[in-house]
């Protein structure tokens, strides 16, 4: 924003502004120069041409009005049809965006938005000892959206003190960070802090009494196990599948054992070796059984012949 303060001649332009400077009363940095005609100086001052200039008196902007301007040039260049316009500019800058596209201001989650009052704190604290905070705002989409998160940093506490074990909040900016640190704040039961690098950095949650990991959902036959779990129990699916319950009636039938091989196993091993400690004893003394077994049967065939 400028003022015109008049037009100023001199031999030179040098000259010309320091009579601009002395009828104005204001320091060449207050005044913008436009040059009319440079001038021109010939031999012994015949046919000399004095310079011409314009003078504007530069005002000086606020550190908000400044953030306007660009913010107005910025939707301009970025044809987002929106205008920004200075609301406060006291203990912090307020900025309002007046547009018929929300959306397009916005953006997903404020993302489009959080990028302008990025670049608008950024041009307001040019040259500041002292940094200023700048709100950018749409709609009332900031005040919208702080009672939102101020509602999950609630309820995000009263399950984190219900498990006994530490939340994780999704990746937020460091303006709506600090909107959960500060619901918070007052907390008996839980506190907070910041986990993770920008821009993916993100609110934990952690209550005062922690609770020792317990394997609850392990054992819980509800519970469907995900990579190296057993998963839900299921009787009935094991069954079809040939489980170990169903395996005994899918095995062969024991073979019938004649009355000569009967009569032999229950001389070795005390029994019928069908089952039970006589099948145990006739297993690990097969080998003696197998002999035997021969060697009776060589007998039997030795008296049949003496009797041929």
């Amino acid at each position: 924003m400028k003022k015109l303060l008049g037009e100023f001649i001199g031999k030179t332009v040098e000259d010309a502004v320091k009579a601009a400077v002395a009828a104005t009363g204001k320091t060449e940095e207050q005044l913008e120069v436009e040059v009319l005609e440079k001038g021109k100086v010939t031999f012994f001052g015949i046919g000399s041409v004095k310079a011409k200039i314009r003078v504007y008196e530069v005002q000086q902007l606020t550190d908000g009005e400044r953030a306007v301007n660009f913010l107005n040039g910025l939707m301009e260049h970025l044809k987002a049809h929106a205008v920004a316009r200075l609301v406060a500019e006291e203990e912090k800058i307020v900025i309002e965006l007046d547009t018929d596209n929300t959306q397009s201001v916005i953006g997903k989650r404020g993302v489009t938005l959080d990028a302008i009052q990025s670049l608008a704190g950024a041009v307001a604290n040019i040259g500041r000892d002292e940094y200023k905070r700048v709100v950018v705002d749409c709609e009332n989409y900031r005040e919208k959206r702080e009672e939102t998160l101020r509602r999950v940093a609630q309820k995000t506490a009263e399950k984190a003190v219900r498990q006994g074990r530490k939340i994780s909040l999704e990746p937020m900016s460091a303006y709506e960070r600090r909107i959960i640190h500060a619901a918070l704040a007052d907390s008996t039961e839980v506190k907070t802090g910041s986990e993770g690098r920008e821009p993916r950095r993100f609110v934990v949650v952690i209550p005062n009494e922690l609770k020792p990991y317990n394997r609850e959902r392990k054992n819980n036959n509800s519970f469907r196990g995900g990579k190296g779990s057993r998963g839900k129990f299921n009787k009935g699916e094991r069954r079809e599948k040939g489980s170990k319950f169903e395996r005994s009636e899918n095995l062969k039938p024991r073979r019938e054992y004649t009355e000569e091989e009967k009569a032999a196993r229950s001389r070795v091993g005390g029994g019928t070796g069908m089952g039970g400690s006589d099948g145990a004893a006739y297993k690990k003394n097969s080998s003696i059984v197998f002999g035997t077994f021969l060697g009776n049967s060589r007998k039997n065939e030795s008296e049949e012949n003496n009797q041929e």
